[in-house]
């Protein structure tokens, strides 16, 4: 197949954007909010196709599973996008030289983004909503997994373009084969910047091959430790909530650290997941601890392979720690760098955890599940950077664009 047309007609596309206005943007992104909700059977219908391919205990069964709900929050999150402000053309610094030259720089789009991810269809309408609004044509490459209800999405979308007579090729969803992937992955002169969102396997595989530039959206390897000082009831509710809202997603807790003082209170603090049905995966001090109150199906001891997991399911490493500084070196050593906690009543150690904490979120006394796009005010998200170079945790509008330098003169010549 010719891959090469879908990005030449991209490259293309990214033109018009620019002259879009805020009305016209702001118009489709409400109009294809009630697209999506109006067309939710058809939209489920392509969703229970993919699902049926996919084992029920997959870990991204739930990723990719729709429903009427999970649809009309998409359709809220673009109606979300729609009504912030785009930052395009803002300017960013604004200067006069001696010499009299005016120098201005603005916030422009990235121009052509390119996005590979795995069983997520709402990341479609996502990334055409927040890339939409920024002036930046998407180039979708989503898993086979979610083949029908990424096409599915991508009709509706489609639909609305030409009701605008917008066109379509702003957003653009390659095929779902391999040989996609690697078509995309050497667009260069055609793709401006490239963004995985998925498993570890995935980014590894992107980073090591693209000739594009890459924003890493890492897998999520999260923490979260309980202080001496903690609060027994913050501690249940926010290491419950962390861990069992929703499994599947990156910033879902994966290993709770103990504080060796607290060890008394720990089937108290975990006694909530237990209701949960999380499968605890205890280290030694912490099993004695837990083996007499906890349910014996449950909890199991750990193992080194335990710790560093990303376990995407109601599983749960638990770990005593002596102190706050044994807590930091831990997470300094099994972090992924995305979301990490502190639940601490103690001022001075809440403000050493979120200073030396490397991770593009930290918390102090509330849950990881917020780190999110739309949960962070910025509508919806591209993804969750987990790197330091353009952008750092969730991505929204500002992360999607770069700027230019604007200079204005009147006859200046450099001598």
């Amino acid at each position: 197949m010719n891959y090469k047309q879908y990005f030449e007609k991209a490259k293309q596309a990214s033109r018009t954007l620019i002259s879009l206005s805020k009305a016209v943007t702001d118009a489709v992104l409400n109009d294809l909010a009630q697209a999506l909700v109006v067309n939710t059977d058809e939209i489920l219908g392509a969703n229970a196709k993919d699902l049926a391919k996919m084992p029920t205990e997959d870990p991204k069964y739930d990723r990719l599973k729709l429903s009427a709900a999970r649809i009309a929050d998409m359709a809220n999150d673009l109606r979300n996008v729609a009504g912030l402000n785009s930052p395009l053309g803002k300017v960013l610094s604004d200067k006069i030289l001696d010499n009299q030259l005016h120098i201005q720089k603005v916030c422009v789009p990235l121009g052509v983004v390119g996005v590979i991810y795995e069983a997520r269809p709402n990341v479609t309408a996502d990334v055409f909503s927040l890339c939409f609004k920024t002036g930046n044509v998407a180039i979708l490459k989503g898993g086979s997994d979610a083949e029908f209800s990424n096409l599915a999405i991508e009709r509706v979308i489609h639909e609305v373009l030409d009701r605008y007579q917008i066109n379509r090729d702003v957003l653009t969803l390659l095929p779902a084969e391999r040989a996609a992937t690697e078509a995309l992955l050497r667009a260069r002169g055609f793709v401006d910047v490239l963004i995985p969102r998925g498993s570890q396997s995935l980014i590894n595989y992107v980073r090591e091959n693209s000739k594009i530039p890459v924003i890493e959206t890492g897998a999520g390897i999260v923490h979260t430790y309980f202080d001496e000082t903690g609060n027994l009831e913050k501690g249940k509710a926010i290491i419950f909530n962390a861990k069992t809202r929703r499994v599947s997603v990156c910033n879902s807790l994966d290993c709770l650290l103990v504080n060796e003082n607290r060890l008394n209170d720990l089937p108290a603090l975990l006694s909530p997941l237990a209701d949960g049905n999380v499968t605890l995966f205890a280290d030694e001090k912490c099993y004695k601890v837990l083996k007499s109150s906890y349910p014996a199906h449950l909890l199991n001891q750990a193992t080194p392979e335990h710790f560093g997991t990303e376990f995407l399911s109601l599983k749960l490493a638990v770990k005593v720690v002596t102190d706050l500084a044994e807590a930091l070196n831990h997470i300094a050593d099994y972090s992924s760098k995305h979301s990490e906690a502190i639940i601490s009543e103690d001022a001075t150690n809440v403000a050493q955890f979120l200073n030396e904490v490397d991770a593009a979120a930290v918390y102090a006394n509330a849950s990881t599940g917020f780190t999110d796009g739309a949960q962070f005010g910025l509508g919806a998200e591209i993804g969750i950077s987990t790197q330091k170079l353009h952008a750092r945790g969730p991505m929204g509008l500002e992360e999607l664009t770069s700027y230019k330098w604007v200079v204005r003169g009147d006859g200046q010549v450099r001598g």
